[in-house]
């Protein structure tokens, strides 16, 4: 008999245990710096807008090293309440540390992150968590600030341009990647470990993985209290963020592509180089005849021969690394979404089968 599993599917079930056994459907992590105005706010909305759901949720805050007195009052608000997890880091470790931090407390099939600054509407978590389930299913779904309620050249200019250039870059069809508003099943976020900058390139990862993605437009509201953590600086990290992600997205399993397109252009260069000096010495391309031996084109010729020699060494290095990367932490290359046991052929769709 044909025995079709998702794998998805069974993840998230079997995720979604808590400690007492109870079933937790949505995880929420808030992530605060210096919010005290926002904080015990932020957590009597959500309790109040998702006591109202059927969904049966946690709330994990994360403290990311405030100096003001954001942890004072998220214990005086939420302490008492055993949906809430508070998590208190020892520094600033900046935001997707302290979302990372938010995860590995989360025990929910679902696992949603917001601001916490009061402008991510939670009435929106709802509709964001019912779309995973929407034909054909989705993995991912990533809030749309469209109407975004934030200075126009300070921060929504930049985050329209930025924007841009990651679609280009990566070619994931969102429009707003910098909203924290997200639901993602926890599956996706399993094997997806967060440095630098990269929560905001977390659909794009994902999605790189296999994850269906799509977007929903959701509320912004303006900052009442408290100054904003984002200036024109966050921009240049997304920049190199984006390198980074560009690199891994593309050559993460096959460097050698990456370091061999390099030897191939800095090869191509020695030799144009050489060629030009050639022609220089036999009175070519040049007003008078120039020796090899007072040519630079020649000196520039065989650094770019021995750049090609480092690459070509740098991607052999990186393909062992690879391999070692995986092997040793017992990652697989792919991803599986269905399983197909007992038989031919199944109704749905169907991926190859393997481990992990």
């Amino acid at each position: 008999m044909t025995e079709v599993v998702d794998i998805f599917s069974v993840k998230s079930q079997a995720a979604s245990a808590s400690r007492g056994g109870d079933a937790i459907d949505v995880s929420i992590v808030v992530p605060l710096l210096n919010e005290e105005e926002n904080a015990a706010q932020v957590y009597s909305e959500l309790a109040s807008v998702m006591g109202e759901s059927p969904l049966r949720c946690e709330f994990i805050f994360v403290d990311d090293g405030s100096k003001d007195r954001t942890w004072a009052r998220l214990t005086e608000a939420a302490g008492g309440d055993d949906r809430c997890t508070l998590v208190r880091l020892t520094r600033r470790f900046g935001q997707t540390a302290a979302l990372a931090a938010g995860f590995a407390h989360a025990r929910g099939g679902v696992i949603v992150p917001m601001d916490g600054d009061m402008q991510n509407d939670p009435h929106d978590i709802v509709r964001l968590v019912a779309r995973l389930d929407e034909p054909p299913g989705f993995d991912v779904v990533s809030g749309w600030r469209k109407d975004r309620q934030d200075k126009m050249w300070s921060r929504r200019l930049p985050s329209v341009l930025a924007n841009k250039l990651i679609r280009w870059v990566t070619g994931v069809p969102l429009n707003d990647l910098g909203c924290s508003l997200k639901a993602y099943r926890r599956e996706v976020l399993d094997d997806v470990s967060l440095y630098g900058e990269m929560h905001r390139f977390l659909p794009v990862i994902t999605k790189w993985r296999g994850a269906r993605i799509t977007e929903v437009e959701v509320n912004h509201r303006p900052r009442v209290h408290g100054v904003t953590k984002y200036d024109l600086r966050r921009t240049i990290k997304v920049m190199l963020d984006l390198i980074t992600v560009k690199f891994l997205g593309d050559y993460l399993t096959k460097p050698i592509y990456f370091f061999g397109k390099a030897a191939l252009l800095s090869t191509f260069g020695s030799v144009a180089s050489l060629g030009i000096a050639i022609f220089q010495k036999y009175g070519y391309l040049t007003t008078e005849e120039v020796n090899l031996n007072r040519n630079v084109l020649v000196l520039f010729s065989v650094m770019l021969f021995l750049m090609t020699v480092l690459f070509l060494m740098m991607g052999v290095i990186s393909e062992l690394l690879v391999r070692i990367y995986h092997e040793s932490q017992g990652r697989t290359t792919y991803k599986v979404r269905t399983l197909v046991q007992g038989g031919d052929s199944a109704d749905g769709e169907t991926m190859a089968a393997g481990p992990g």
